[in-house]
């Protein structure tokens, strides 16, 4: 998979494209994909995803964005295990905000070739959203391409969107996030040192240094798996602002506490996959209840880590 910023110096053939901002890659970004690939590689042709940075609702200020699902480079990833052979990542700004789904669509061609369009059912495009898929028909008849209009995927009785799994990740529900994501909800980021208290209660921690416009979930415990490189390891996670200390933080803190582990992780990129909340985030009277109740934290995640493939 080749991910570029820009159309320059593109000059693809005969491509099977579609455009979204595909944040999370959820189940529902994952069939239209499907559908792209499938097609263009039985005709060995490229598969082509155009998507954009920032979110155009960040851009537009169409209200208070939450956070990202994934980093550009997260979303790359996940679409070129899905089989994507390039993925373009467009800057949205107000510029091109401005464009007509015309002047967007002859951009395209002239650097893709775009053969066929798959898009969602209710996708729209251009100023204006004019460019919905009647009127990106009538332009491929211009520009000769065909398109392919995807389903969308339903759980509870309702499509598949980024905005609702946002919703499932403020409120700490994994569980339906994780469904609808069709993978674990992750976390990546570098371990930096900390004060050191996890050692000092005996469960010493990783501090993640993290994307600060990731969306995290809501305050709390977690059962997590921590990925080192390679190798995957039980965890328990800690997200918030320490409120049983004489001085809660003004920052939201993300760390982990490995089982089973001994090592020296500073430096390094750790992956945490969230799999369920423990509990929420509590003030404990003095540090051996907070001992105490860590321990259950322990034995709660791994009780259920043991259920999770």
């Amino acid at each position: 998979m080749t991910h570029v910023t820009s159309l320059n110096g593109l000059a693809l053939h005969n491509s099977w494209v579609t455009i979204g901002t595909f944040d999370g890659v959820h189940k529902g970004h994952q069939a239209l994909i499907h559908t792209l690939v499938e097609g263009a590689h039985r005709h060995n042709q490229p598969a082509v995803v155009v998507t954009f940075y920032p979110h155009p609702a960040v851009v537009l200020g169409k209200g208070p964005f939450p956070g990202y699902l994934t980093s550009p480079e997260e979303r790359a990833r996940y679409l070129s295990e899905l089989g994507v052979d390039w993925v373009i990542t467009l800057t949205f700004d107000h510029a091109m905000s401005s464009l007509s789904a015309q002047d967007f669509m002859n951009q395209l061609a002239e650097h893709l070739g775009i053969r066929y369009l798959v898009i969602g059912y209710d996708f729209a495009l251009g100023r204006g959203r004019e460019g919905n898929p009647e009127r990106l028909q009538a332009i491929g008849q211009q520009l000769g391409y065909e398109v392919i209009l995807a389903q969308p995927v339903q759980a509870r009785e309702q499509p598949i969107s980024s905005s609702q799994i946002r919703q499932f990740i403020q409120q700490g529900n994994l569980e339906t996030a994780n469904q609808w994501l069709g993978r674990l909800y992750a976390v990546e980021g570098i371990v930096v040192r900390g004060d050191g208290r996890g050692r000092v209660l005996g469960f010493p921690t990783a501090n993640l240094s993290y994307w600060p416009e990731k969306l995290l979930p809501a305050n709390g415990v977690y059962a997590t798996w921590a990925w080192v490189g390679k190798e995957r390891l039980a965890a328990v996670t800690n997200l918030g602002v320490r409120p049983t200390f004489a001085s809660p933080l003004h920052y939201r803190f993300l760390e982990a506490h490995l089982l089973d582990f001994e090592g020296d992780l500073y430096e390094q990129t750790l992956t945490l996959e969230f799999v369920a909340r423990l509990r929420p985030e509590q003030r404990f009277s003095s540090l051996e209840d907070l001992k105490a109740q860590i321990q259950k934290d322990i034995r709660t995640a791994r009780e259920i880590l043991n259920h999770v493939p």
